[in-house]
C-alpha cells in the first residue's frame, strides 16, 4: 500500500511527511519539520504528489462521511386535518363522576341507567338540532357501558357509530354520526 518516497499525511494530527521505510504494518516517515516518526498503516493517508491535503480529501467520497454525521429527522405523526371553519364535535363524558356530585348509595344498575339515559338525552338533542357528529367518552373498564351504548345506538335508523379516534381518546370513546334527513 505505501512505498518508500510516498508523500503521506497523518489522519489525526497536523503532520505531513515522506515515507522512509515500510516494515509490516508500521511505516516510518520523515516529517516536513525533519523529525522521523513511526505510525501504523491505518493512521496514514497517502497524498498523491501534492502537498495540499485538501486535494486528497476531495478524492474520498465525502457523501459516506456525511451520512454518518447526518442527524436523523424526528419522526412525524399523522395528525387529523382540520378545516378552520369546522366546529369540533361535542364530547359527552359518561363517567359517573362527571354526571353526579356523589355516587354513594347508587347501585351499579342505577349508575348504568343514569349513564344510558344521559346518552339517550344527548342523542335526541343532537337529532333535533341537526348536529352531525357527537362523541361519547365511556372509558375502557369492563366494557359494560360501551355495550349498553352500542345497544342504544343500534336502535336508531339514522345513526352510524364507530370507535372514537384512537390517538385522541384511546379505546374509551364512541363517535356517533347522525344522518340528516332532508326536511
Amino acid at each position: 500500500m505505501f512505498n518508500k518516497g510516498d508523500q503521506v499525511s497523518v489522519l489525526d494530527e497536523d503532520v505531513n511527511g515522506v515515507v522512509v521505510s515500510v516494515k509490516d504494518r508500521q511505516i516510518t516517515i520523515e516529517t516536513t519539520d525533519g523529525f522521523v516518526m513511526t505510525y501504523f498503516v491505518n493512521e496514514l493517508l497517502k497524498v498523491n504528489n501534492s502537498s495540499n491535503l485538501m486535494d486528497s480529501i476531495r478524492r474520498i467520497n465525502i457523501g459516506e462521511f456525511a451520512k454518518e454525521k447526518e442527524i436523523p429527522k424526528p419522526r412525524s405523526f399523522v395528525k387529523e386535518k382540520k378545516d378552520k371553519r369546522e366546529i369540533p364535535a361535542p364530547e359527552f363524558d359518561l363517567h359517573i363522576e362527571k354526571l353526579v356530585a356523589n355516587k354513594r348509595g347508587m347501585s351499579n344498575y342505577d349508575i348504568l341507567t343514569l349513564q344510558a339515559e344521559t346518552a339517550k338525552r344527548h342523542i335526541e338533542f343532537a337529532i333535533k338540532n341537526r348536529i352531525p357528529k357527537i362523541v361519547f367518552i365511556h372509558g375502557v373498564g369492563e366494557g359494560i357501558l360501551k355495550a349498553e351504548l352500542d345497544f342504544l345506538l343500534g336502535r336508531y335508523d339514522n345513526i352510524a357509530f364507530q370507535d372514537g379516534n384512537y390517538q385522541k381518546y384511546g379505546q374509551g370513546a364512541t363517535e356517533v354520526f347522525i344522518k340528516q334527513s332532508s326536511k
